[in-house]
């Protein structure tokens, strides 16, 4: 079952968050891994404590395989691992986390695809499912439940402040 989360849920986990991925996309990648193999298709595999950072963004897997056949700018990141952890500190100091087995990344569309075991996770707020979708750009957030695992929201208050 579908679950479109409600547009509070999408600018509690975007709002400053796009800034900070602005940035970071200007920022170069750097991929360290036990090993690396490369093609003559453009697809690269790195393989052992995979560790990729581009600015405050930093991913952690098992393996990563970088499928560049489409050109520049249109690479494709498809990384698995027991979990694969996602991180990125936002400009307030928040941070934001995620983490699922199996994480794809199109660059061209800004697009996170978690599954397997799937957590976004902000400032005390989380979505768990066994499938996130998280478009940074549209600042869209969609979870998907399978069989009888369903979505769980987990929301932090605000604080109210006293006059």
């Amino acid at each position: 079952m579908k679950n479109k989360l409600i547009p509070a849920l999408a600018f509690m986990f975007v709002t400053t968050s796009v800034l900070a991925y602005q940035a970071d996309y200007n920022l170069p990648v750097t991929i360290v891994s036990h090993d690396f193999n490369a093609s003559k298709e453009n697809v690269l595999s790195y393989r052992n404590n995979v560790v990729v950072t581009q600015g405050s963004m930093q991913l952690k897997a098992d393996q990563l395989d970088v499928d560049a056949t489409a050109g520049k700018g249109k690479e494709i990141y498809i990384a698995t691992g027991s979990p694969v952890i996602f991180s990125q500190t936002l400009p307030s100091g928040q941070l934001l986390t995620a983490k699922a087995t199996n994480m794809h990344y199109e660059l061209s569309t800004r697009t996170l695809v978690l599954t397997g075991d799937a957590e976004l996770a902000r400032d005390g707020s989380l979505v768990q499912a066994s499938t996130i979708r998280y478009n940074i750009e549209k600042q869209e957030l969609s979870a998907q439940g399978s069989g009888s695992k369903q979505i769980t929201t987990i929301f932090q208050p605000e604080e109210i402040k006293n006059p």
